[in-house]
């Protein structure tokens, strides 16, 4: 060993690991994992409302529609698809979809239509429109229990209002709910005046989300109110009216409460919706496997429904 290595000894020096080009620090990833968790901590009780509630009762209903049941319910034997093969050899379910489709036909374009010319109406800041914006709001508010037993009331054959205001003008009185040129009719009606005040609301707001600026260039430009609403307002109004058409042929689709108080599907079978066939399969007739295929059938038909409006009609909706 020569003098130099003997004075100055050779010093190992330890190097500390570093982390790789473009890894992030250790600490980091904790820190997400840490708000992750946190995250998924704060939607669990979410999460397990929608298993018990949504999830839970699809998947029942998917292994119900495969099985057989007896009359107490329980699942007796494997079918199969013999289920889904009686429900589209049934003449009854050809007749309860061509009812459905016919109360959505009365319900949904009326209801539009009424909605957005009460909101056009009721736009304008005048003295005194808030009255009215809080009348055609307030079906928004009833029960469908509620507003079936009103109109039940009005429908009376005899005490009815409806039936009096015929009598005043020199008419006939009319079988509203027993009559099956009437029935669908009726429960239509009801319907249209049971959803106004959600349509209303709805279009209400999309009015009032369109500037003012563009009202007063228009005037300015000698344009009239109606062609106004027509060619300008309308297609700023297209992404609202588009929703309020889809939840409300949904809601038609599922449409019970009203039938169930006032018809019962009756008379002959005329305001005998979907819905109600399916209840009386499950809930009647305890046919609870039929009456999960039609459940299954229903909300296809509804998953189609939506699927070809969001293809077809959504090309027409002008979003800026």
């Amino acid at each position: 060993m020569n003098t130099i290595d003997r004075d100055l000894p050779l010093s190992t020096t330890t190097t500390k690991p570093t982390a790789k080009v473009g890894q992030p620090p250790r600490a980091l990833i904790n820190q997400k994992l840490a708000e992750t968790l946190l995250g998924y901590v704060f939607l669990f009780p979410s999460l397990l409302l929608f298993a018990i509630f949504l999830f839970y009762p699809l998947i029942q209903t998917f292994y119900l529609s495969v099985h057989e049941t007896d009359p107490r319910g329980r699942v007796a034997s494997y079918v199969g698809f013999d289920n889904f093969i009686a429900i589209f050899t049934s003449e009854r379910f050809y007749k309860s979809l061509e009812v459905t489709g016919l109360f959505t036909l009365l319900t949904v374009p009326t209801g539009i239509v009424l909605a957005l010319l009460l909101a056009a109406l009721t736009h304008n800041h005048l003295k005194g429109m808030r009255i009215f914006q809080f009348i055609f709001s307030l079906p928004v508010v009833l029960s469908v229990g509620t507003s079936a037993v009103i109109w039940m009331m009005l429908f009376h054959p005899s005490v009815g209002m409806l039936n009096y205001l015929l009598s005043v003008v020199g008419l006939e009185p009319v079988a509203w709910l027993t009559d099956p040129r009437w029935a669908l009719l009726s429960v239509s009606m009801m319907t249209v005046w049971m959803n106004l005040g959600f349509n209303y609301i709805v279009l209400l707001s999309g009015l009032q989300g369109i500037p003012e600026e563009i009202y007063d260039s228009a005037k300015i430009d000698g344009s009239d109110p109606f062609r106004t609403f027509i060619q300008i307002i309308f297609p700023l109004l297209s992404p609202t009216v588009f929703f309020v058409t889809i939840v409300s042929i949904i809601g038609a689709f599922q449409s019970f409460g009203q039938i169930h108080i006032l018809t019962k599907g009756g008379p002959v079978n005329s305001t005998d919706v979907l819905v109600y066939s399916l209840y009386q399969d499950a809930f009647i007739n305890f046919r609870f496997g039929t009456g999960s295929a039609q459940a299954l059938v229903l909300f296809t038909i509804i998953l189609i429904f939506t699927i070809v409006q969001f293809k077809v009609f959504e090309r027409n909706v002008h979003y800026q």
